[in-house]
């Protein structure tokens, strides 16, 4: 039986609405782990249902580090005002600013990386794989570039609030709580 304090309890976990908290724990007979299963597969679904709108606010939010040494600034796009000057939204792009000061990302996106950055490290892990049956040798490349890029694309790195989900599944749980297209145009990290 699924009780209104789990439905709650969920809620207060992810902040997606009662409704669709009520409907996931429904659908996996009141289980919260596959319940959020649910969720994170449900926000994926909705975030590429809203890839075609149009942002047209957003907000910069800042983190510094207690040192005072490091810090990062980033720029959150949404699709409107009322998104934007929500303190919910705001706590979403401060999380994410602490996660780029914490992690250092070079790249937001695998597309940002330059085509001399790939092919400098593909000659590298090309000596490495050398040895290897000719057969396997590109397999195992595109594995080493992967797992080379994967910690210097912000939003293929996992969050460091939450490591089982990425910067990208955290994006699309705010877009399946907030309803909008919300995309991080850029960041910077600045350290002393």
């Amino acid at each position: 039986m699924i009780t209104t304090e789990t439905i709650k309890s969920l809620r207060d976990q992810t902040g997606i609405s009662i409704m669709q908290c009520k409907k996931a724990l429904e659908e996996t007979d009141g289980d919260v782990a596959k319940a959020l299963v649910v969720l994170r597969k449900k926000g994926g679904e909705v975030a590429s249902k809203k890839q075609d709108r149009t942002l047209g606010s957003g907000v910069v939010e800042a983190y510094v580090h207690a040192t005072g040494a490091v810090g990062a600034m980033v720029i959150v796009a949404c699709e409107t005002d009322f998104v934007a000057k929500n303190e919910e939204f705001h706590k979403v792009a401060y999380d994410i600013a602490m996660h780029v000061t914490a992690t250092n990302p070079e790249f937001l996106k695998a597309d940002d990386i330059p085509p001399s950055v790939k092919e400098t490290a593909r000659a590298v892990f090309l000596k490495e794989v050398a040895d290897k049956p000719l057969e396997l040798q590109e397999k195992i490349l595109e594995g080493k570039l992967s797992a080379y890029f994967k910690d210097k694309i912000l939003l293929d790195q996992p969050f460091i609030k939450n490591p089982d989900m990425t910067i990208q599944a955290f994006v699309d749980s705010a877009i399946q709580k907030f309803g909008e297209k919300i995309e991080i145009t850029r960041f910077e990290r600045f350290i002393v």
